[in-house]
Parts: structure tokens; sequence; C-alpha cells
């Protein structure tokens, strides 16, 4: 089941608050039986197994207890299903945000990023209320190209020390230039049995899903290196040697301390979470739409997400955002709606409830081996080498992203990113807008006689980047004719510059003696010629050519 309702930019009120209702009451209202329920159980099951070891792996990477990814999923995976305007989207801790949460950490402490969280949570209600979704989601597809490879790249480079079982002298850095350096003078402590178990954990999620694609395989990895090392006594970190062992439920909610210090040393790390969250859950929605047909709402699927970062916070959870790889495996599942993402929370928390004493088990070698998958699966290689390939406006934004996120900051590369993509966007719109003559007169000032009328064509958005290029060659046209004519048939818009560009353009005209004329202007053009006071007799709005013609016999 599919729903394709359009998001419509001029809205009637019913249509608005349709904007922020839930998938979760669309469903119902369509019918929902027994056997979607059933589909819905083996679904949310499925995404469980992979959304298990996941969660434990992103949260250890960022520096925080695995509990606490359980706790996000749980709590954060509920909510954003219960509440959001996708239909198959799936909550949780995502890789993204291991960079920022482990800066987060190491800054302002685990309450800080609770804080945060909590913060974010609200920033994206309101981001949700006013609408901010329909904007969000044009990230020009360049920017998120080149920042889910730097996060990729920066996923592995933070798996590095667990992945070789390396023994630091101080704490890991977080600049990666620093922290190669760190790790490469580490590389005399590599612990040949972390490294065995990580390549045998990466040889074993690879061949059974090579083998056996409908087998889980993250979980049977994860499960049989803790076998392993469990029975052989493997010299290996655990889970339990690292954090012990893992709580049977997650904690009384709380509300994280809001003094202003706190809250001002949060705010930075807030808005990061908001503006990379919305991006991310927005993003998973699209291909979640891609792959089943269906339509999300944008703004109702923020408002979700903030409630989830909100009730996450209170939990003693972080980061929640719509994870792409989770939502893709909720559709293949068979998912018929979000109540597979609601249970897919409830089946985590059923594991923490029967077998949380088990996880201690867990290397975290074999962890680090899982999200060197993720960050190589993640990296987009194939679309980066596209991009490099396909222009020089598109391999500029891709690269500049990339190294950003890399090497400064990923809310930076965003930011960055979008700003080169819209100067790449306006660009390639100014020049696709042209004139060309369709009438031109044969009179010159030396030839002497009444001068005739000039008819210019103007094709393509009329806007700032277009007059800058365009205006110059209207005006050296416009020095001599009695009546200039512009054709505006192919003129989709025209901005605040165009529009003001045409009012000079008809000052001049008017003070050579002569007249200009528009023709075939649209409503919505000419409404927006008139606001910046392009208004008659200055300029006459015609139909067509022939009316000018008309025109002219009468002045």
């Amino acid at each position: 089941m599919t729903d394709k309702t359009s998001e419509q930019p001029t809205r009637k009120p019913a249509d608005m608050a349709h904007d922020f209702l839930p998938k979760l009451v669309t469903v119902w209202r369509e019918g929902y039986s027994a056997q979607d329920f059933r589909a819905d159980v083996l679904a949310g099951l499925t995404v469980a197994i992979v959304a298990l070891p996941l969660s434990m792996a992103i949260a250890i990477a960022s520096g925080v207890g695995p509990e606490r990814g359980l706790y996000t999923t749980i709590i954060g995976g509920f909510l954003v299903s219960a509440l959001g305007g996708s239909r198959f989207q799936i909550g949780g801790p995502a890789g993204a945000f291991i960079v920022l949460v482990s800066a987060c950490v190491m800054q302002i402490g685990v309450e800080g990023l609770i804080l945060a969280t909590f913060l974010s949570g609200l920033f994206m209600v309101a981001a949700g209320v006013l609408r901010l979704g329909t904007y969000i989601k044009f990230i020009p597809y360049p920017v998120t190209v080149g920042f889910t490879a730097g996060i990729a790249v920066i996923i592995f480079a933070s798996q590095m020390k667990d992945l070789f079982g390396l023994t630091l002298t101080g704490p890991e850095p977080a600049e990666i230039m620093h922290k190669v350096s760190a790790l490469w003078g580490a590389r005399g402590t590599v612990t040949p049995a972390a490294l065995a178990v990580a390549l045998a954990t990466i040889a074993l999620i690879l061949g059974v899903k090579r083998l056996r694609p409908g087998w889980p395989n993250l979980l049977i990895a994860i499960v049989t290196a803790a076998v392993v090392v469990a029975v052989t006594g493997l010299p290996v970190e655990t889970i339990g040697s690292r954090f012990g062992d893992l709580p049977r439920l997650p904690p009384v909610p709380a509300l994280p301390g809001l003094s202003a210090d706190a809250v001002l040393a949060a705010l930075p790390y807030a808005v990061s979470f908001t503006l990379l969250g919305a991006i991310e859950s927005l993003l998973s929605a699209v291909v979640a739409d891609g792959m089943s047909g269906g339509r999300h709402r944008s703004n109702a699927e923020l408002v979700a997400q903030g409630v989830a970062n909100v009730g996450a916070a209170l939990f003693g959870g972080f980061c929640v955002t719509g994870t792409i790889a989770r939502t893709a495996t909720n559709v293949r599942a068979g998912s018929r709606g979000p109540v597979s993402g609601m249970l897919h929370a409830l089946f985590v928390l059923g594991f923490m409830l029967v077998a949380a004493p088990l996880a201690a088990f867990i290397p975290l070698a074999a962890l680090a081996g899982l999200l060197a998958v993720v960050a190589w699966n993640m990296a987009e290689k194939e679309e980066f080498w596209g991009l490099l390939k396909s222009s020089r406006g598109d391999a500029m934004v891709v690269i500049v992203t990339f190294l950003l996120v890399v090497f400064r900051d990923l809310t930076e590369g965003i930011v960055v990113g979008f700003a080169l993509g819209g100067l790449v966007f306006i660009r390639r719109m100014s020049e696709a807008a042209e004139v060309e003559p369709a009438q031109v007169s044969t009179w010159s000032p030396e030839e002497g006689g009444d001068r005739d009328r000039v008819v210019y064509r103007l094709r393509g958005p009329y806007f700032f980047g277009a007059a800058a290029r365009l205006g110059a060659v209207l005006d050296r046209i416009a020095d001599y004719p009695r009546a200039f004519v512009v054709d505006f048939t192919d003129v989709p818009f025209v901005d605040s510059s165009g529009a003001r560009a045409f009012e000079l353009l008809a000052h001049k005209v008017a003070r050579k003696g002569g007249q200009l004329y528009l023709t075939g202007t649209r409503p919505d053009v000419r409404r927006d010629l008139l606001a910046q006071g392009v208004r008659e007799p200055l300029v006459r709005f015609l139909p067509d050519l022939d009316s000018v013609t008309t025109a002219e016999a009468a002045r």
C-alpha cells in the first residue's frame, strides 16, 4: 500500500493539517488487516536483527556506552514510526552522527550530549511546524554524495583503533590528521587476535550476504565472533571488559540539566544535530519513497524526528534520525506501514529484557569490522566517481564538500557545499536564458528617416544571474528603435532584479522617444513586473505582435 498524496505549495487549512498527519493514521484509515500485521511483525523482527548490533556499534564509536544506542533505538525508533510522515521510515542512531556525537562527548560530556539532543529535538519540531521540511529536502545531490562519502571515511578512521587492537598512550584525537598520526605512532601495539577477529567478521558479513542474502548477516557475524572469543579465550577487548554488563531496561525518564551555562555549551551541537538530522531523515524518507512508490510528508516527519529526539534524551539516549539502511531493509522485508517500525523498537526492548548479559561477550573488534563494512557501503563510490566525470560544477561541489567534511567540520561541509551548489545552479540557469532577434529594423542614425520597431524574444528565467548578462545586450538594442518589443512567451518567471532591469530599460526607451512593449507575459510574470514599478504607459503589456502593430498605428 502506498500513499501518493502530493504536497502542494498553496494549501487549504484542511490540507495544511494533513501535512502533519502521521502515516500511522493514514494506514489505519485505509484498513489494516491481520495479514498486514503478520507482514509487519516479520519486517519488524528483520529490522530489529539488523538494528541490534548496529545500535551498539554506533554508540561505542560515538564515545558512549552501548546501552545508550539501545535506548535511542527503542524510544526514538518507536516515536519516529508512530508519529512520522513516512510510511516505512526506521529511526535510530545513525553512522552519520558518529563524528558530531564523539566531538560533543569529548567537549561537554555525556550529559551535555543528552542536553544537545533534547534541544535539537525542540528545534526540529519548530522546523517542522514552520514547514521548513519542504526546503530542507532540496539539498543538491553532489552535496549529499560528498558529505556521505566524507562521513564514511571518518567512520572508518574512527574504527582503526579497535580494528587493529591498538593501544594509545593518550586519548584518541578527534581531528582526522592527528588521529591518523596517533594511530600510526601506535602501530607497534597491534593485537593479532583483534585484527583476526575483525577480518573474520568482515569476511563472514560479506560471505553470508553473498551466499545467503536473506539471512541476517550482521547478527550472524557478531554472534559467531562472540562465541569464538568466549570459547577460545582470545585476548581481545569485549563490551563487558570495557563497559560492564548492559542494563535490562531503559532508565526512568528525566529532564537534562537546563542551566544557562549548560544550554549555551550545548547549543552549537544542538544546531548541528538539527541540521544533519533533518537532512538525513528526509533523505532516508526520499529513498523509501523511491523503493515503495509512496510520498512522505516532510513536515510531519520533521516533527516526529523532533519528538523522538526529545524522547530519547529523556531516557538517556542520543541523536535519532531516519536510517537509510534500516529503512531500506524494512521496505524489502515486506513492511505494510509504520507498525513494523514500532515493532522493531519493541523487539530490541525484548532483547534487553532477555539477553542483555550476553552482549558482554561481543568483541569490540567485531563491532569495528561491522562498522568498517557500513562505512564501505555508505561511501557511494560509483556516484562519487560519476559526479567527478559529469561536469566541472558538480565535481567542484562534491570534492569541496567531501574535503571539508573530512578535514574541517561536517556542518561547514554541508553549508559550503549547499552554497556552491546554489552558485552552480545560478550559473547554469543564467546560461539557459538568452535573447534573440525575431524582427530587427535596418534603420541606423546615419541613414535618417523614421525609426522602425525591433522585436526580440527572451527565453528562460530572467533573474539576477541572467539580468547581469542580458541587460547590457537589451540596453544596446534599445538605443534607437521607435518601438522596442520583447516577447515574454518563453519566460517562466522574473525576479526583482530582472523586473528592475526592465523598469530602467523602459525609462531609457522613453527618453529616446520610443515605446517599450512586452508581449505574451504570463499573469504571474506580469504581476512581478508591476510589483517592481514596471507600469503602463511607460510599458505596454500586449498579448501578441499583431497587437503591437495596432498600438503603433494608434500612436
